[in-house]
């Protein structure tokens, strides 16, 4: 069969999923080489941490765009440009000389990833006939479990061999293809006119949710009490209600149709998004953090970890979209989310020597949640907006996912820091900070033992610091001091250093255990939430009958 003979559908079908999975990709990949990153720039924490923020700011700000633009200038063009921007900023992240060239071509990457994202949605709705929808979306939706698990793995493999450049050197010629084969296989769908541009909406719009976005970013990395956090929030908070004003009430042609969110099913699912997101990408936010920073797992081993719960639900999703056609929602969701609470309170009993086996099975499982729920949802909401307004519908739903998602993961991050005495937080920082040679072992907090200490008296000094160097300037601000035996110089043959470095690192493993216990007990009780509203979702055991007849097109053969 020539490639001119398969059905158009089936064309955009694998046109989406390849530029559509090279940005979802890029997240976890550039997350594996921060540290690395950090060290080449010779940067600190704080400057360092905008190559991961601004990312997620231009994605923020530029997604609810897409939609807009789409209508204005055509479907297809939009795309495209979006993916070209998006590979040309990974092309100038790779050639990055400075931290402030870094950060810039981030910006560029996050813009064209932005735009891009929500059309390859809109692309399969306006492909697909109706009752092919849920079976397009849940062979679409396998990008968005698979590439976050092979992030850790490839950005690993490339880091530990020292390549960190080659982590945005593998985008272009992915998104070249996509960008051939969309430019040869996509229809070029345009809106019914062209939309004023909605001036209003876009400043506003831009405050509220970079505002927000960035005091997000700043509670997960610093904390709800750091410096600019509230400010930062509230200047969001005026930002989006000034844009639903000008939303609802002034825009003749609005950047983002809020009034969708007046259709039940579309709300309904959508705040079943907003709490899945929580319940399930939160708590995927904790687990490499668990196997990497309390049981000293390489990115690599996490990413090999993580695979298995990616398989599982790869083959979930593709299953459920098949469902999602004859029975609609309602028994998907209930059925993920049911397997959710019993999984994430099984999580909330993990301990510093769970056996890995047991972890990779409970991943398994989860898999099977996230393939159930997640593209589900998703189609749901967007299975009642009008065909011509599904670009603005998807670029709704997944601008609000992106936000409700950082704030999700700055309040997880927030109780894992909050059962961390300060004696200990300042501890496990200099623990963190410790400078790694090349091939050596990393070692997790719950790892290190007396005679691991006893054998590796550089690790003894690292922590601890210079005898000579003053506490108030080695401390993180705010921070209690070390105790003081451990101020002195950790000569071996002195037992003292020693024996209280080894209390504290068992009572740092102790303490950060129970942040991963208390984090995983939140997404427990938001799990539940998400199975009471799912059960709200049209469905069996009633009639399902899916999208409208009035949006039903023809197939696209």
């Amino acid at each position: 069969m020539t490639v001119t003979k398969v059905p158009l559908k089936y064309r955009v079908l694998i046109s989406v999923i390849f530029g559509i999975f090279m940005v979802i990709l890029d997240g976890t990949v550039v997350n594996v080489a921060f540290q690395t990153l950090r060290t080449e720039f010779g940067a600190s924490l704080n400057d360092s941490q905008w190559i991961i923020s601004v990312y997620v700011l231009a994605l923020g700000i530029s997604t609810p765009l897409s939609g807009f633009l789409a209508n204005r200038f055509g479907y297809k063009v939009i795309y495209l440009t979006g993916l070209f921007i998006f590979i040309l900023g990974s092309f100038l992240c790779g050639i990055s000389p400075n931290l402030t060239f870094m950060i810039v071509a981030r910006i560029i990457q996050g813009i064209g990833g932005g735009i891009a994202l929500p059309l390859g949605t809109a692309f399969l709705f306006r492909t697909f006939p109706a009752e092919e929808q849920g079976k397009a979306l849940g062979i679409f939706g396998i990008a968005s479990l698979v590439a976050p698990a092979l992030g850790p793995i490839l950005g690993g493999l490339l880091v530990d061999h020292g390549l960190w450049r080659e982590i945005f050197f593998i985008n272009p010629p992915i998104g070249l293809l996509g960008v051939v084969l969309g430019s040869l296989f996509l229809p070029n769908i345009k809106g019914d006119h062209q939309p004023a541009i909605d001036y209003l909406g876009l400043i506003t719009e831009s405050i509220g949710f970079g505002a927000i976005l960035y005091a997000a970013s700043l509670a997960a990395n610093n904390g709800w009490a750091s410096d600019g956090v509230f400010p930062w929030f509230a200047v969001g908070l005026v930002g989006l209600v000034a844009f639903a004003v000008v939303e609802l009430f002034v825009a003749k042609e609005p950047l983002l149709d809020l009034r969708l969110f007046k259709e039940k099913i579309f709300l309904n699912a959508s705040l079943l998004g907003y709490v899945s997101v929580i319940a399930l990408f939160g708590a995927e936010f904790l687990m490499p953090i668990y196997l990497q920073s309390l049981r000293g797992m390489t990115a690599f081993d996490t990413g090999l970890i993580l695979v298995p719960m990616a398989i599982t639900g790869g083959i979930a999703t593709i299953v459920a979209g098949r469902l999602y056609d004859k029975v609609g929602p309602r028994v998907l969701v209930g059925f993920g989310f049911a397997i959710l609470i019993v999984n994430t309170w099984q999580l909330a009993q993990i301990k510093a020597d769970t056996p890995i086996a047991w972890i990779i099975a409970l991943l398994v499982l989860r898999g099977l949640a996230l393939g159930s729920t997640v593209q589900t949802t998703f189609v749901t909401a967007l299975s009642v907006v009008p065909l011509k307004q599904v670009a603005i519908g998807s670029s709704l739903t997944n601008a609000t996912r992106q936000v409700v998602q950082a704030i999700g993961v700055a309040i997880l991050a927030s109780v894992l820091a909050s059962t961390l005495s300060p004696s200990i937080a300042a501890l496990q920082t200099r623990f963190e900070e410790m400078p790694v040679q090349p091939g050596a072992p990393v070692i997790g907090v719950c790892d290190v033992t007396p005679s691991l200490l006893k054998a590796n008296t550089s690790m003894l000094a690292s922590i601890i610091g210079s005898p000579s160097a003053s506490l108030a300037r080695v401390d993180p601000p705010g921070q209690a001091s070390l105790p003081q035996s451990l101020t002195s110089s950790p000569d071996q043959s002195s037992s003292q250093p020693l024996a209280t470095m080894t209390q504290l690192l068992t009572q740092t493993c102790q303490e950060n255990v129970a942040g991963f216990e208390r984090a995983y007990t939140v997404t427990f009780f938001a799990a539940i939430l998400a199975l009471i509203l799912g059960l709200m979702l049209p469905g069996w055991p009633f009639k399902w009958g899916g999208r409208r007849a009035a949006d039903r097109i023809p197939s696209g053969h």
